[in-house]
């Protein structure tokens, strides 16, 4: 009898109390750890900036290159949340966004990253609840 072992996947999708839901880990990572890469739908720049105008909840990244990822359809890296604090950050090259952990980070911990520059413009409060927070994203 063959036996296939079944392995759990290191994250979980739950409620955030940052917004909405929020990706958590569900074992320990590492330091410098690469946790995995955002998939979405590849759009110009400019539609990326006229789906955020319109749009409630956003999960864009811009790539640089006139180009962004649209991950409203994308897989569970979209639950990743900004904090000021982050235990993440995101790091987009060769039209790639990879996410890699800047510390330890402990089973059940949220997966948090820096988001940086966004269409909010620095008037969308922000809720990360951080001793650092700077007040709006």
């Amino acid at each position: 009898m063959v036996q296939t072992k079944v392995s759990k996947s290191p994250f979980a999708i739950r409620r955030s109390s940052i917004d909405g839901r929020g990706l958590f880990a569900t074992a320990r990572i590492f330091k410098r750890k690469k946790i995995g890469e955002l998939a979405g739908e590849r759009i110009s720049e400019r539609e990326a900036r006229r789906r955020a105008r319109t749009s409630r909840r956003v999960a864009i990244v811009e790539l640089g290159d006139g180009t962004a990822y649209d991950a409203r359809r994308g897989n569970q890296f979209k639950f990743i949340n900004h904090s000021c604090s982050p235990n993440l950050f995101m790091r987009v090259c060769y039209s790639r966004v990879e996410f890699y952990a800047l510390r330890d980070i402990r089973e059940g911990e949220e997966l948090t990253c820096h988001y940086g520059n966004s269409h909010h413009d620095g008037v969308l409060p922000c809720r990360c609840g951080s001793v650092e927070c700077g007040g709006f994203l």
